[in-house]
């Protein structure tokens, strides 16, 4: 029998825009309406499968099946020299809790360099790049985190994605900065810090605190000079 992927023409690597593209292209083919009601069966069958790859547990529990009839996902991205395939290893991979390869993947694509917006699709992009920066900020490199952490502040501030989840998002970057941060970077990395948060959707009030930031460093920077 077809697996999931095959049903809906594209690879197990597929990011979830592409998933939905090949949805909405068989559906068109396979429709009753359209294709009469002798393609009713394979209709419910493409159905089925995009519901099982467009959730992320039940596409987890896709993969697990596929692998046991000898396809290996992970396997298979290790062996892929392509920047796409690589971003997708680090987003499979933090999904199933392997952070640290996550990380080293990220790493030896170039960090912060690697641009993995550029690779996958959208939701997927800044989904990957929350979970990275989370697992960043955990093992002390407060500083990349804080970097990927605001670049997804700044796409939500242009796009909504996360929604209610945002005012999450920022407090936990408010409280990263604030705590750990702060000690680890000098005084005009800081200073590019706090410049960096303001005009992407915090409150007026937290701006002004940012700016404060920003004059007393100034002064200190200044004062040491």
């Amino acid at each position: 029998m077809s697996n999931h992927y095959e049903l809906l023409g594209v690879e197990p690597g597929a990011s979830t825009a592409e998933i939905k593209k090949a949805f909405r292209k068989k559906a068109k083919e396979l429709h009753p309406d359209i294709a009469g009601a002798k393609y009713e069966e394979a209709m419910r069958k493409i159905i089925a499968a995009y519901e099982a790859l467009s959730n992320a547990e039940n596409r987890f529990a896709a993969d697990r099946a596929h692998r046991k009839k000898g396809f290996d996902y992970r396997e298979w991205l290790n062996e892929q020299e392509d920047p796409q395939s690589k971003a997708k290893l680090v987003f499979y991979e933090l999904l199933r809790l392997n952070e640290e390869r996550a990380i080293e993947v990220w790493r030896q694509n170039g960090a912060l360099d690697f641009k993995m917006n550029m690779y996958l699709g959208r939701g997927d992009w800044m989904d990957c790049q929350y979970i990275l920066a989370e697992e960043l900020d955990k093992r002390d490199f407060c500083f990349e985190a804080f970097l990927l952490m605001t670049a997804l502040l700044a796409e939500e501030k242009r796009s909504p994605y996360f929604n209610l989840f945002t005012p999450e998002i920022k407090s936990y970057v408010k409280n990263m900065a604030k705590k750990r941060l702060k000690d680890q970077v000098d005084g005009e990395t800081w200073i590019d810090c706090m410049e960096s948060l303001i005009g992407i959707g915090f409150s007026q009030h937290d701006e002004n605190i940012f700016k404060n930031e920003i004059a007393q460093t100034l002064k200190k920077i200044r004062a040491g000079q």
